[in-house]
C-alpha cells in the first residue's frame, strides 16, 4: 500500500506570480488547461497501489481549493484530502506533523512532491528502484547547466550506486550538474531523522535561518537539515 504527500505551500509564496497569485492559490494556477496540482494527482493515482493523497500546506481552505479537491476525488476515485499547517512548518515540518495521518493503515513507502514541480512524474520507475535497492530516502535528480544549478539542490553521487555523496542547497559556488527535482519516495523510516531534528529544535529554542527569519521547533527543511545532513553521514 502506498501514499503521496503533495507539499503545497502557503499564501506568502507566489511573488514572481502577482498579481494572478493574488487571486487563485499558486497549486491552482493553470498549467496545461488544468490547476498545477492536478498534474501530480494524476501521476499518483496512476501507480498501483496507491490508496490516499494527502495535501499539506498553510492556506486556508477556501471554496476554490475545497471544489477542487471535491472534483479530484471524484475524476480519480481517490481519497485526497488536505491537512492544514497551524504554522509555516517548511518542506519537512508538515511530514513529521501529520506523521500519523501519513502512516495510518502501514504504507509501505510514500511518495512527497513539491506542488511547484512540473514533470513526466517517473513515479513507477522510483518505486521500482526503490523495491529493487530498499532505501529510507529516494530523491530524483535531473542534470542543469552550471549556472541554472546554482538555483537548486545540487546532489553529488557515487556513479555506480547513486549514493548521494554531497548536498548543498542552493550554493553560491558549482557544487554539481545533477540538481535536486523536489519529487521523493520516502519509507516510514524516513521520518526518523525529521523527529531528531525537531528533538534538536525544541532544545535549540527557536532558532534563526539564513534569510534572518525566527523559525519555531515545528519548522523542519528537508533540504538543509535533512539532506545535507545525512548526505555527510553516508546515509
Amino acid at each position: 500500500m502506498l501514499k503521496a504527500v503533495i507539499l503545497i505551500g502557503g499564501p506568502q509564496k507566489g511573488t514572481r506570480f502577482r498579481p494572478l497569485s493574488f487571486e487563485v492559490p499558486k497549486p491552482l494556477f493553470p498549467v496545461a488547461g488544468v490547476p498545477m496540482i492536478q498534474h501530480h494527482i494524476e501521476a499518483c493515482a496512476q501507480v498501483p497501489g496507491m490508496q490516499e493523497i494527502l495535501l499539506i500546506g498553510f492556506y486556508q481552505p477556501d471554496e476554490p481549493l475545497t471544489r477542487f479537491l471535491e472534483a479530484a476525488q471524484q475524476e480519480f476515485n481517490l481519497p485526497v484530502r488536505y491537512l492544514q499547517e497551524f504554522a509555516p512548518l517548511g518542506t519537512g515540518g508538515g511530514l513529521y506533523h501529520f506523521r500519523d495521518q501519513i502512516l495510518a493503515g502501514d504504507p509501505e513507502a510514500f511518495f512527497v512532491l513539491n506542488a511547484d514541480v512540473c514533470s513526466d512524474f517517473p513515479l513507477s520507475a522510483m518505486l521500482a528502484a526503490h523495491r529493487h535497492q530498499p532505501h529510507p530516502f529516494l530523491l530524483l535528480g535531473t542534470t542543469a547547466n552550471r549556472t541554472q544549478s546554482l538555483n537548486y539542490g545540487c546532489i553529488v553521487e557515487n556513479p555506480q550506486t547513486h549514493e548521494v555523496l554531497h548536498y548543498v542547497e542552493k550554493p553560491s559556488t558549482f557544487v554539481s550538474d545533477i540538481i535536486n527535482c523536489g519529487i521523493y519516495l520516502f519509507s516510514p523510516e524516513a521520518l526518523k531523522p525529521l523527529r531528531d531534528v525537531f528533538q534538536r529544535n525544541q532544545q535549540n529554542g527557536r532558532l534563526e535561518d539564513s534569510s534572518g527569519l525566527w523559525r519555531g521547533a515545528g519548522t523542519i527543511r528537508l533540504e538543509q537539515d535533512v539532506f545535507s545532513a545525512l548526505a555527510g553521514q553516508g546515509q
